[in-house]
């Protein structure tokens, strides 16, 4: 994953005129009345853009929250950058833009001061936020509840993982080896560490109305609720089947059955934890980063279990760290599950670091 977050949000593609009565003809199908089960007893949040209007504040008082908002950005100039790679003033004035739209309902806004403005959260709620993403270096992404990724817009929170862009190349992956083979099409995929969610929906969608299917598991309950969210958000909970636990252990009925198995999982090395942009290292679960003394102990495990859990043929993608981590991990398939996987290829990112593993076993 890209360690940094900065520029990872992406504002809604919505024109500046919005009511909350038209969003839900603006974006992908959700499935509201679907939205009040869960398998675990976490409440997820609601992403802000998606909260009722039921605020108002006049027009003159989010002016003057807008330009202290502005000045508290200003203050910053390359502060962050220059300690840990973080958002500089820049970025920030655009977050607080995304932000200001997130939380009006009507960008039409009027002219006199004494207008009222329809919002999603109070003026109030507005300091506390912009506060706890300057001074507490809260991601923009916990902020607003929400991330931009692929073609969705996933809810996320404290206690799950922002999905990076790079992690959207596992999709086409998949979609390109299913294209091509009917029984990997029509077969039973694996999401191991889900988080949001954001792969097991990318594939189910991939997978479309075949009678394919996707199990998601993660071992925390906040995770699994988060992506049962999203999961029913996107009316995919027919497709995708979540289940708590750790790696393969939700998955004991599915050995030998497993046509592809994806993860994105821990890979840090424990050592470079405490050096991670602020946004992370103190915002986003330690669980979904830390890989162990090498950053290699949970690529490993899957490896280990891929073999039990796939069928002949099945497919398989993991990201990783980086070329050094992925030719590790292509070295031990080769060399300590010898037999096991055959056509494996090591895969770059946008950025052409060679960050993906994929192939097949056999």
């Amino acid at each position: 994953m890209n360690l940094s977050l900065s520029g990872v949000y992406r504002p809604h593609s919505l024109p500046k005129l919005l009511t909350y009565s038209s969003f839900s003809t603006l974006c992908r199908p959700f499935c509201y009345s679907a939205l009040s089960s869960s398998p675990t007893c976490v409440k997820p949040q609601v992403p802000l853009f998606l909260r009722p209007p039921i605020y108002s504040t006049k027009l003159c008082d989010l002016k003057k929250w807008h330009d202290w908002g502005k000045g508290v950005a200003l203050s910053i100039g390359s502060t962050f950058v220059q300690s840990d790679d973080g958002p500089d003033s820049s970025m920030l004035c655009r977050e607080l833009k995304w932000l200001m739209e997130d939380a009006v309902v009507d960008h039409s806004l009027g002219v006199e001061d004494d207008d009222r403005v329809k919002m999603r959260i109070g003026i109030e709620g507005l300091y506390c936020l912009w506060k706890q993403r300057v001074q507490e270096r809260r991601p923009f992404q916990y902020v607003v509840g929400c991330e931009h990724w692929r073609d969705l817009v996933l809810s996320v929170q404290e206690g799950v993982l922002i999905p990076r862009p790079e992690t959207e190349l596992v999709v086409d992956f998949v979609a390109d080896v299913v294209s091509e083979n009917e029984d990997l099409r029509s077969g039973v995929w694996a999401d191991l560490g889900t988080g949001s969610g954001a792969l097991a929906i990318g594939i189910g969608r991939v997978l479309g109305s075949e009678r394919g299917r996707v199990i998601a598991t993660d071992l925390s309950p906040v995770a699994v609720s988060v992506a049962t969210y999203n999961v029913q958000r996107y009316c995919l909970q027919d497709k995708i089947d979540l289940r708590e636990g750790s790696w393969f252990e939700p998955l004991k009925d599915m050995e030998g059955k497993l046509a592809g198995l994806v993860s994105n999982p821990p890979y840090i090395p424990s050592k470079d934890i405490s050096g991670l942009q602020a946004e992370v290292g103190r915002h986003e679960p330690r669980v979904a980063l830390d890989g162990g003394i090498d950053g290699m102990q949970a690529l490993l495990h899957l490896c280990d279990g891929a073999v039990l859990m796939m069928k002949p043929g099945g497919f398989l993608a993991f990201e990783t760290n980086g070329e050094q981590q992925s030719r590790a991990l292509v070295d031990y398939m080769k060399n300590h599950r010898s037999g096991s996987f055959c056509n494996l290829e090591i895969r770059a990112d946008f950025a052409g670091i060679q960050r993906f593993v994929i192939g097949f076993h056999q």
